[in-house]
């Protein structure tokens, strides 16, 4: 079965434009097919504004995503394969999806192999829930 991953980019994005926000993309950059500008690149990962007014001619296909825009004034081509895109989400509240690193099959549920969450934290933190008040009837 092919990969969920570019079908999920693809309507996240959708759902985040048509919601006026910004779409940002979290990238891994240690593939070499990578395409980025390595000067914002940190820590191994970079943040791209992929909205429609940051980019031109994006293409959000199967294999990768691709897309021109302008790096300190500088137009680069960009060259995302879709395997190296870990997260999608909207910059303005942080809500979209977080995915694997590398690996985009779910471990077998009877392997006893744990699911290992991201080490990436995208957005503000949501502030400690606190608990509302309970009323109970005491006759």
């Amino acid at each position: 079965m092919t990969s969920s991953r570019p079908y999920l980019i693809r309507a996240l994005y959708e759902w985040i434009v048509d919601n006026g926000y910004t779409p940002y993309m979290l990238v891994d950059t240690s593939l070499d097919v990578v395409e980025v500008p390595r000067a914002f690149v940190e820590n191994g990962r970079i943040i791209l504004n992929i909205s429609p007014e940051a980019t031109h001619s994006l293409v959000l296909g199967n294999e990768a995503v691709t897309f021109n825009a302008r790096f300190s004034g500088t137009a680069m081509d960009v060259h995302v394969p879709v395997i190296s895109v870990l997260a999608i989400y909207a910059r303005e509240n942080g809500q979209g999806m977080m995915f694997g690193d590398q690996d985009d099959t779910p471990p077998d549920p009877g392997s006893g192999t744990p699911i290992k969450k991201p080490e990436v934290e995208i957005g503000p933190k949501a502030p400690p829930e606190t608990k509302r008040p309970n009323l109970k009837i005491v006759k």
